[in-house]
């Protein structure tokens, strides 16, 4: 869905991610979103966002 949507999709979050989508355990991903200020998206918020694309 995100590369149909333009998007590209990563392995690993750096100070270039624009979003991360997490579940309920997203562990270490998680933490380095929140350390670079990456606004971190649930499914429910990551399907409202393509939607609006």
């Amino acid at each position: 869905m995100v590369k149909k949507a333009g998007g590209k999709v990563t392995g690993s979050v750096s100070k270039k991610t624009d979003y991360v989508v997490a579940g309920e355990s997203a562990g270490s991903k998680l933490e380095k979103a929140e350390k670079f200020e990456i606004p971190v998206l649930d499914k429910e918020s990551f399907l409202d966002l393509i939607a609006s694309l």
